[in-house]
């Protein structure tokens, strides 16, 4: 216990990083048994007793982006944070590289994508520090990757939100960079 005090008020910790300070695996599983870890995810684990800062609602979408390198909230995840959809957020979603080996989690869809800078955009959640596409690469990518339904609702409500800043020619930048034609939409909600 003495050698994982510095993982006490920590969101997560790895069992590579368990190894640095000399605790082996099987004094993890140990100790997830008796209830003094909480097993996050294969490798991942913190103390039960710790209590996030997170709101309830992304909690495990946090803690699920920050545990995968390069990861970067990407479709029906971003498009629930940013407000683009009516969707439930049922699995987490994860856009990594293209040419990445991505980690397996519960509940998260992975996706590989090529161009992952564009659009990308650091935010806090609680105590985490995660990537996100911003409003405009959401929309876009829900013409790319998901239903019309889903794409089009989310580009209406794009137009139609009031409290956020509406960029179209940022949005006709990142469909032309992306190669989708959105051209009508963005006409029929601008004009």
């Amino acid at each position: 216990m003495k050698q994982l005090e510095p993982f006490f008020q920590v969101p997560f910790f790895t069992a590579a990083d368990a190894e640095k300070q000399d605790v082996p695996r099987h004094a993890l599983a140990y100790l997830v048994k008796k209830g003094i870890l909480e097993r996050i995810y294969p490798g991942a684990y913190r103390f039960s007793q710790y209590e996030p800062e997170v709101e309830f609602q992304w909690e495990n979408l946090a803690l699920v982006a920050a545990s995968v390198p390069d990861g970067v909230i990407c479709l029906i995840s971003a498009l629930c944070y940013h407000d683009l959809t009516d969707q439930i957020m049922r699995e987490i979603w994860i856009a990594v590289p293209h040419e990445s080996h991505p980690p397996k989690r519960p509940n998260t869809r992975i996706v590989r994508m090529r161009n992952i800078e564009l659009g990308r955009v650091e935010i806090t959640l609680g105590e985490y520090k995660v990537c996100i596409f911003d409003r405009e690469r959401c929309v876009v990518d829900a013409f790319r990757y998901l239903s019309k339904e889903i794409a089009i609702k989310a580009i209406q409500r794009y137009f139609h939100t009031t409290k956020f800043k509406k960029e179209p020619k940022k949005l006709g930048a990142y469909a032309k960079a992306l190669r989708v034609n959105i051209t009508p939409y963005i006409l029929s909600y601008t004009t």
